[in-house]
């Protein structure tokens, strides 16, 4: 390479890697809107004053959207089901015949909530206006911003720079690449749906494999400090912050170690997207070190990164992406998961079997906890909100601890996930949650003995 680009890969690398890291994962202190103070990410801090300027209107932002998206694909998915033609409209709307379904039942929904008629099952405060009015106005704004700077994570050399320094940690401990280093903090700092958002296009491009872009997806996609802060005040432990999220921080590093060393993660093929199944190479040549190998590697990425004009493009197809396929997916299955929870005492049949294990590991109010167990799958936020009222704070730390460190949950991650390029199906999804479940639950209760 000449000089010139050399030195030009060096500063892009250098700003535009300072400029995501700052966007995605540096800390802020914002005032809330009774002027108190909290803490946030600049991208969410974006999100929510575009999230204010447009107030009402985003609900009738989301119904269009996710009413597009299912007309698009009615058409493309019989009209054009054919077509082999590589284009973003073919490839977001030409889709299998359950994805069609799933946008079609969203649009309904949709349509049905922001016209406020339709079953009571649907319109209802905890089941699909939860889902349209408190949780799709959040992704509308978050994916807008995350699809627009994303590329400064991804496609200016900092992968590649933090990639052999972490190798060496990431390969042996948790059976993953380097690379895969600034997807788990985007999702530990910041927010899980963005750390999926990283892996899905990373996946796509051929950095991770089908079983590497499941494992971080279902195993790093971990919610924000903010909403576990939100989880400690709504089961009233604020006092006992620090200890809940180191609980939740041990369960989740130990569950990471585990999890891609058994089955279902174990058993899924390391096959790239193209088909190809040789590991990417790793090593670092005799005549570096980690990290001036690793900056090589950047300034390389950083040269042939695109330009302004193609940042921007690529920012508006991965905001569309993201708008069109994963907003009904959510829309859909984050309804019909809340409405199981609601209206039928599932979760609690299947939660029935826990409550002789949590008496014997001599939790308080076992039969309340266990009613608690797996509804977590449908909404992270359903179990704190059940278990608020009982007496015991070791039982409400238990309960809000796990809530967060099983993950999984269908009306944002597990909606996102299904959503994205990621290969999982939903059944592996739940497999994957009991598992988490089983792992978590006696380090939280551990813990919990400790501190209470």
């Amino acid at each position: 390479m000449k000089q010139s680009s050399v030195l030009v890969g060096r500063l892009k690398f250098i700003i535009l890697s300072l400029l995501g890291i700052y966007l995605f994962l540096v800390p802020i202190t914002v005032t809330d809107d009774k002027g108190n103070p909290e803490t946030s990410l600049p991208v969410a801090f974006l999100a929510n004053t575009v999230l204010g300027w447009i107030g009402d209107y985003a609900g009738l932002i989301i119904m269009l959207l996710i009413c597009f998206s299912a007309v698009m694909t009615l058409i493309y998915s019989t009209v054009f089901s054919s077509s082999t033609k590589r284009s973003i409209t073919n490839e977001l709307f030409n889709v299998n015949w359950i994805w069609v379904v799933i946008r079609i039942i969203g649009a309904i929904f949709a349509i049905c909530i922001y016209f406020d008629f339709g079953p009571g099952i649907v319109v209802n405060e905890n089941t699909g206006l939860m889902v349209y009015n408190d949780l799709l106005p959040t992704l509308l704004a978050v994916f807008f911003f995350a699809g627009l700077f994303l590329p400064l994570l991804m496609d200016f050399g900092l992968l590649e720079f933090l990639g052999p320094m972490f190798a060496p940690v990431m390969r042996p401990v948790f059976k993953l690449p380097g690379r895969s280093t600034v997807d788990n903090l985007a999702s530990f700092i910041g927010d899980g749906t963005v750390g999926v958002m990283i892996t899905s296009q990373q996946y796509e491009q051929g950095f991770y494999t089908r079983r590497e872009a499941t494992v971080i997806a279902t195993t790093f996609s971990v919610v924000s400090i903010t909403f576990a802060i939100v989880i400690a005040q709504t089961i009233g432990l604020m006092d006992y912050f620090f200890q809940f999220y180191l609980s939740v921080i041990i369960a989740c590093i130990v569950a990471a170690f585990i999890m891609p060393r058994i089955w279902p993660l174990k058993q899924i093929p390391d096959q790239y997207s193209d088909g190809s199944t040789e590991q990417l190479n790793e090593k670092i040549p005799k005549t570096h070190n980690p990290i001036t190998w690793g900056f090589e590697q950047a300034t390389e990425k950083a040269v042939k990164s695109p330009g302004v004009k193609q940042f921007f493009v690529n920012g508006v197809k991965t905001v569309l992406d993201m708008w069109l396929a994963v907003l009904p997916v959510v829309m859909t299955i984050g309804t019909l998961a809340t409405i199981v929870a609601e209206y039928t005492p599932t979760f609690s049949i299947l939660g029935a079997p826990f409550v002789p294990l949590l008496e014997l590991m001599q939790i308080p109010y076992a039969k309340e906890a266990s009613e608690t167990l797996l509804i977590g799958f449908a909404d992270m936020f359903l179990p704190s909100l059940l278990i608020s009222d009982v007496p015991s704070d070791m039982t409400r730390f238990i309960v809000g601890a796990l809530s967060i460190s099983q993950l999984i949950y269908l009306s944002e991650v597990g909606g996102v996930i299904l959503g994205s390029k990621i290969p999982v199906s939903l059944g592996k999804l739940f497999m994957i949650y009991i598992i988490r479940t089983i792992i978590a639950l006696p380090i939280i209760v551990i813990l919990a003995h400790i501190f209470f």
